[in-house]
C-alpha cells in the first residue's frame, strides 16, 4: 500500500476514534454525575478525568502526525450519545439500577476500543516516527487500569440491580 493511501486511512481511523472518544467523555461524565454522594463518586470522577485526558492525548497525536481533525464526526457521535440516554429500562421517574449496568458496560466497550486504538498505533509506530511509543504504552496501561475499575463497578451494579451473584457464577475478569 502506498504511503499516501496509508496516511489517509490512518487519518480516517484516528478521527473515528476521536469521535468515539467524545462520546466516551460524555458518558463517563454522566456516570460520575449520576453517582454524586455515593461511594463510587471519586472513582467515577477520576475515570471521567482520565477519559477526557485520553481524548486530549489522541487529539495531540493527530496533530503531531499532521493529520486533519474532522470535527463533524465528533458532533455526530455526541448526538448519538445523547440519543442513547433515552432507553427504557424500568425507571421513568428516577434512575433505574439497570442504567448503571448498561452504562458501565457501554463504557467498558468504549475503553476496550480505545485500548485497541493505542495498540494499533504501537503497531504502525515504525512507519510513523512522530508517534511516541513510550506515551502510547502509558495510555494503554491507563486503559487497562480503567477496565479494572469499570469491571469492579459493573459487578457492583449487577449485584445492586439483580441481587447478589450465586456462588456458581464466577466473577469475570476484563479481557485486554
Amino acid at each position: 500500500m502506498d504511503v499516501t493511501r496509508s496516511r489517509k486511512l490512518l487519518g480516517i481511523y484516528l478521527n473515528d476514534h476521536l469521535a468515539a472518544a467524545a462520546a466516551g467523555v460524555a458518558l463517563a461524565r454522566r456516570l460520575a454525575r449520576g453517582h454524586r454522594g455515593s461511594d463510587e463518586q471519586a472513582r467515577l470522577a477520576r475515570l471521567a478525568d482520565d477519559v477526557a485526558a485520553d481524548r486530549g492525548a489522541l487529539l495531540e497525536i493527530i496533530t503531531s502526525l499532521g493529520l486533519p481533525v474532522r470535527r463533524y464526526k465528533s458532533m455526530a457521535m455526541a448526538v448519538a450519545e445523547r440519543a442513547g440516554r433515552a432507553k427504557l429500562n424500568g425507571g421513568l421517574v428516577r434512575r433505574s439500577p439497570l442504567s448503571d449496568v448498561v452504562e458501565l458496560e457501554a463504557m467498558t466497550l468504549a475503553v476496550q476500543g480505545k485500548r485497541a486504538g493505542w495498540r494499533t498505533l504501537l503497531t504502525v509506530a515504525d512507519r510513523e516516527p512522530e508517534l511516541d511509543t513510550a506515551r502510547l504504552r502509558q495510555l494503554q496501561a491507563r486503559a487497562d487500569e480503567q477496565l479494572a475499575v469499570l469491571e469492579r463497578l459493573r459487578q457492583d451494579a449487577v449485584r445492586a440491580a439483580f441481587g447478589e451473584a450465586s456462588a456458581a457464577e464466577p466473577a469475570a475478569s476484563p479481557t485486554p
